[in-house]
């Protein structure tokens, strides 16, 4: 049986409560690469409309990634970009920032938190929107980044005729990324 902890409110754990759950999500955190290619695959089947899947979608953005000499870190982001479409279809790229955001750096988690907005540029008149809604970001030291990986990976990535890696490809950097230890995230909230 495993351990639980001795109290019933937070506010009245003690240290050995505390480092016993630290141990815990230590451990637990050890199967977040085998999550990630799990929730990859589920998106094999969603979102009807495209000519592709949003597995195959995030395939063809990472293949265009890696193809295009991208570090690991932007790799793997062009691949898990959309990993938030199941469970938030509003708010998807918070969902794929927050789950990269102990792994790798600020400006690859800035990318794929922006990536939606960034995307717009492509379609959001034909809806009535404002397609430069993301020059508010004119000034930012990413935006020129963000707007290259909306552009060459993620726009141009609903091709049934391109040919992309399978997941096997990038399951390795999957690995290598997410099982990094992870930046003092716990401690640390958002601004």
């Amino acid at each position: 049986m495993s351990q639980i902890v001795s109290f019933r409110r937070m506010a009245d754990g003690t240290k050995e409560d505390y480092e016993m759950l630290d141990r815990a999500e230590r451990e637990y955190a050890l199967g977040l690469p085998d999550s990630i290619l799990a929730s990859l695959r589920k998106l094999d089947h969603s979102l009807e409309g495209y000519p592709v899947s949003r597995l195959e979608h995030s395939l063809q953005a990472a293949t265009r990634a890696l193809r295009d000499g991208a570090d690991e870190e932007l790799v793997v982001a062009a691949l898990v970009h959309d990993i938030g479409d199941e469970l938030a279809p509003y708010n998807h790229t918070e969902i794929a920032a927050g789950i990269i955001r102990p792994y790798v750096r600020p400006e690859v988690t800035w990318i794929v938190e922006q990536h939606g907005l960034f995307q717009n540029y492509y379609y959001v008149h034909h809806l009535g929107g404002n397609r430069n809604a993301r020059d508010k970001f004119r000034d930012h030291p990413w935006y020129q980044a963000c707007i290259d990986f909306c552009e060459k990976w993620d726009q141009c990535s609903f091709d049934p005729n391109y040919a992309w890696e399978p997941l096997s490809t990038f399951e390795p950097l999957v690995r290598k990324i997410f099982s990094r230890p992870a930046h003092d995230a716990r401690y640390v909230t958002s601004a």
